[in-house]
């Protein structure tokens, strides 16, 4: 599995990991099985959120998943920003510690910006780093003016990645966030890579182009449009997984090289379009 240096964190980490969200709504015990299966296959950058599953199921289900095989994982949670005052933060990390049967996590982040003071969540990051909670931290849903602010409180090399919405139907990140980052050494990782459902059809002038690239290298659309996602040493993606033979198509999209012509027209198929100075969440 392709490994690119996270952010300032030191680590290498894998290109493409396996992301959680809505995980309760699929069949639990065929989920742990597809993240174990992912592990296996060098998907070890796993990603969940204490919002996921109201609080406590994808948690679970990781926690089941990764259980004898911690050292072998680059774990991330996320804070919710109603909890990211000081004492807040603290009190989730060690709620979503408990439910991930784990001592530490390697990123913690917070998943959007909030209500409370940024001052105060990246005072607690710290804290939590000093304590060995955490390994490191970052943030998700950052614009630039976040991104900004959060830089002028940590200083620089302390934010390790910015997670934010990146499909082929929509990048605008690479206005001014993906260069922000790339510029200040911050890992950026694309949740909901496949577009939450949203996916290219066959027919359409961009689903042609991914499945005539794909029939050329005899893999799928799907795979082509993650190798695109994570073209650059910045860019992760964390596409979610809850069947095996799903989660062996997306492993094999590391393995896949696609040419410089080949990036070109996917680029062209599915153009960035103009700059509207708002970052896409969903």
């Amino acid at each position: 599995m392709e490994k690119h240096p996270f952010g300032g964190t030191g680590v290498s980490v894998p290109v493409l990991g396996q992301g959680t969200w809505q995980m309760e709504e699929d069949d639990q015990a065929g989920a742990i099985r597809a993240l174990r299966t992912g592990l296996d296959l060098g998907l070890t950058h796993v990603d969940t959120a204490e919002l996921y599953g109201h609080g406590r199921v994808e948690e679970t289900i990781v926690s089941e998943a990764i259980a004898g095989r911690r050292d072998e994982v680059f774990l991330v949670s996320k804070v919710m920003p109603s909890n990211a005052t000081y004492a807040g933060t603290l009190a989730a990390c060690e709620r979503s510690l408990k439910r991930l049967r784990t001592d530490r996590l390697d990123c913690y982040l917070l998943h959007w910006p909030g209500p409370h003071p940024l001052e105060d969540t990246v005072r607690a990051f710290e804290k939590l780093v000093a304590d060995g909670k955490i390994r490191s931290w970052g943030v998700s849903n950052f614009g630039v003016e976040d991104l900004e602010e959060a830089l002028a409180l940590a200083g620089p090399g302390r934010i390790a990645c910015n997670q934010v919405l990146y499909h082929l139907e929509e990048r605008a990140i690479e206005h001014a966030v993906l260069p922000w980052c790339e510029a200040q050494g911050v890992a950026v990782v694309g949740y909901s890579p496949f577009g939450n459902g949203n996916f290219p059809s066959p027919g359409s002038k961009g689903g042609k182009v991914l499945g005539a690239i794909a029939r050329a290298h005899g893999v799928s659309p799907f795979q082509v449009a993650l190798r695109f996602l994570v073209r650059r040493p910045s860019l992760f993606a964390i596409p979610k997984a809850s069947r095996e033979a799903h989660m062996r198509d997306n492993a094999a999209a590391a393995s896949l090289k696609l040419s410089a012509e080949e990036l070109a027209r996917i680029d062209a198929a599915f153009p960035l379009g103009p700059d509207s100075g708002e970052l896409p969440v969903i």
